[in-house]
């Protein structure tokens, strides 16, 4: 970080400090505080400020959808692209009721910096759809996915902007996106989405690897300080994707999982769940709620019971200024993106917690997005355990890269990796000049 980290006086000026509550509801607010702290241990040279905290292109379509009712519904789609300095924009897209571009904006510069982390040659982008896909017909998510898919597609291609899934997509939505710019394009491109079905060019490990990139980066947080992987005791906030895979490989690995949670619900044991038989669970019943070998408890006492890791892997601003005092973990994972405001930051560093952040801790399924898209575009596929190795290798070096430039700057591990990302754009920043 010599190169981009000076000596001399910061020169950024750095905006007044938001009202508490505003970051702490506003997404982009609160993932920008933590950019301008970096910029200013960076001492980021103020145009290049400018540049890296507005975003390249800010994209709202309509998408007319015919019901099956034969009703037209319009909803509003996003696309943010925030910087493709590095590479093609990165990031996926979700459907949700409350999509908005505030969010959609900070994802997308999220994507940025984890990309940069882990130093993948992407930039960062993202997008959604405000509906409720759980009242939609398979047909009507078709029709919204290519509608939406042809509004934002001049933005798309392997080499300017890469889909993936996000909130209530999956690979079936990646593969009608494929489809749909195929169709356009007159050739099949695969590339220009991640995420898909192994048999269209997806990369085996995809789907665990946020959840395996958790664990990878929890392991070595537990060894920094003097403890063993085996009879860890883990708290796990979230049980979809990124939270049951998680919590299955620490399992795996000998943690002890003494609670999970999703928005049905929570459970507790001290003695520790039985995983497996949690997810055929969640596999039969589609939740958690009424599994009858644990106690329950709620998603906010989870946040706060005694536990040597908490994974807050569901949404964004669950751990706040209000309920980070009572949190007694030793560590927390984000596998979620923005599970901690910047208000809760503080508090969190006073008590001493190590916190892996949001933009190493679930950097897994980036990472192996790109090794999807590597294999498509080299038209060669790897087998499963050249994946995880691979995996495995980016991910320890990432969180170790940041814990060195944290012990030599005096900051935590959050700001350590902003600095460490938002350097790494910026320097390619400086290289490329200003085009005029």
């Amino acid at each position: 970080m010599s190169d981009t980290a000076r000596a001399t006086e910061p020169r950024v000026l750095i905006r007044p400090d938001k009202d508490t509550f505003l970051a702490e509801e506003n997404p982009f607010e609160a993932m920008m505080e933590r950019f301008d702290h970096a910029a200013k241990l960076l001492n980021l040279d103020p145009g290049l400020y400018k540049v890296l905290r507005n975003p390249e292109k800010q994209i709202i379509v309509s998408v007319p959808v015919v019901r099956d009712s034969g009703e037209v519904e319009v909803y509003t789609g996003y696309r943010v692209l925030y910087n493709t300095s590095r590479g093609p924009a990165k990031g996926g897209i979700r459907f949700d009721l409350n999509v908005t571009l505030e969010e959609v904006k900070a994802l997308a510069a999220w994507m940025t910096w984890k990309c940069a982390l882990v130093n993948i040659p992407f930039g960062g982008s993202k997008g959604g759809v405000v509906c409720d896909p759980t009242a939609m017909s398979m047909g009507e998510l078709e029709r919204l996915t290519r509608r939406y898919t042809s509004g934002i597609i001049e933005t798309l291609g392997p080499d300017s902007d890469v889909p993936a899934p996000d909130v209530n997509t999956n690979e079936r939505v990646m593969a009608w996106i494929m489809d749909t710019y195929s169709m356009h394009k007159r050739h099949t491109v695969t590339a220009v989405v991640t995420g898909k079905p192994v048999e269209m060019g997806g990369s085996l490990g995809r789907r665990e690897a946020t959840g395996r990139g958790c664990t990878f980066v929890t392991r070595e947080a537990l060894a920094r300080l003097g403890m063993a992987l085996k009879g860890a005791r883990i708290a796990v906030q979230g049980f979809g994707n990124v939270g049951s895979i998680t919590a299955d490989l620490l399992a795996k690995e000998g943690a002890v999982i003494v609670a999970v949670a999703d928005k049905s619900g929570g459970l507790h044991n001290p003695q520790g769940l039985d995983v497996p038989d949690l997810l055929r669970w969640v596999r039969e019943r589609r939740q958690l709620a009424g599994y009858p070998k644990a106690d329950p408890i709620t998603g906010e006492e989870l946040l706060t019971t005694d536990c040597d890791v908490l994974v807050p892997a569901a949404t964004e601003n669950v751990i706040t200024r209000k309920n980070a005092p009572n949190i007694r973990a030793k560590i927390i994972c984000e596998g979620a993106n923005g599970p901690t405001t910047a208000a809760a930051d503080k508090v969190l560093e006073e008590k001493g917690i190590f916190v892996i952040p949001d933009i190493l801790a679930n950097a897994g399924g980036v990472t192996v997005s790109y090794f999807e898209w590597v294999q498509d575009r080299g038209g060669y596929f790897w087998d499963e355990e050249t994946v995880n190795r691979r995996l495995e290798s980016i991910m320890v070096k990432s969180f170790h890269d940041v814990v060195a430039l944290a012990d030599k700057h005096k900051v935590n591990t959050r700001i350590a990796a902003y600095m460490l990302a938002v350097g790494r754009v910026a320097a390619m920043h400086r290289l490329r000049g200003m085009y005029a």
